[in-house]
């Protein structure tokens, strides 16, 4: 898969590609230059997913009103620390 098919895929999708590909991996069972090839790509749908995430979440700072004002708000998705 190029680099720009990687870009245009829906976030869901990218995300499951990016599992199957984590599974692939602690699996230990593909040759190394395929392992190579699959880090490769898992790090990009990864950069995808991330900016995906970071755009929804300024959406919904925008979004969000305190007083008629648009305020950001502290935004934490699950998992972060």
């Amino acid at each position: 898969m190029g680099k720009s098919e990687v870009q245009d895929l829906p976030f869901e999708e990218a995300l499951k590609k990016l599992e199957h590909i984590v599974e692939q991996l602690e699996a230990g069972e593909v040759p190394l230059e395929q392992a190579i090839s699959l880090f490769q790509e898992g790090m990009e749908l990864s950069r995808i997913c991330s900016q995906t995430l970071t755009n929804v979440e300024q959406k919904i700072e925008a979004l969000l009103e305190k007083d008629g004002e648009l305020t950001p708000a502290a935004f934490h998705l699950e998992g972060e620390d």
